[in-house]
């Protein structure tokens, strides 16, 4: 059987389908948990061992970038939509100046009104754009890159 999650630090991340976990002994093997391994046995492991876990690192690499790139896009979607609200802003301002220099009346502070509400939205929209795009800043995978460099210092002591 093989475990369908992995706990790591960014969440969940799938196992590949049909393969052990590396710490458990496949099904019907001699060797149980409560047997001595040879050398010679532990050493054959060794690069299934690593190939799972690259497979495992790259796996989280992936995830992690995936979060970071979906924060990104969305903080820039919604300074997008910020900026086209600014547009129609600009437009209601000189819709605003055009009624008060025509005419002398209280529809020009209509229209004043409006643009202050539609930048008000578009600070409120901005605001919570930028706090998104900087939940994905820098979209460097610093999870992976923390476990990455653990796994090598525990390789490295080791072999020492």
């Amino acid at each position: 059987m093989s475990d369908p999650l992995e706990a790591s630090p960014v969440g969940a991340v799938p196992r590949s389908q049909g393969r052990p976990a590396p710490w458990r002994t496949p099904p019907g093997s001699t060797t149980g948990p409560a047997q001595k391994r040879s050398l010679f046995q532990l050493i054959a492991d060794v690069p299934t061992l690593v190939k799972d876990l690259v497979r495992g690192e790259i796996d989280q690499l992936k995830a992690e970038m995936i979060v970071k790139l979906k924060a990104l896009g969305i903080g820039g979607g919604l300074m997008a939509v910020a900026a086209v609200i600014l547009l129609f802003m600009i437009g209601v301002l000189l819709t605003a100046a055009i009624l008060a220099l025509s005419l002398v009346m209280p529809g020009w502070l209509a229209a004043l009104l409006m643009a202050l509400v539609l930048l008000i939205i578009a600070a409120i929209i901005a605001l919570i754009g930028y706090r998104k795009f900087k939940a994905g800043l820098p979209p460097v995978p610093e999870e992976t890159i923390t476990s990455v460099k653990r796994d090598i210092d525990t390789v490295k002591g080791l072999i020492k």
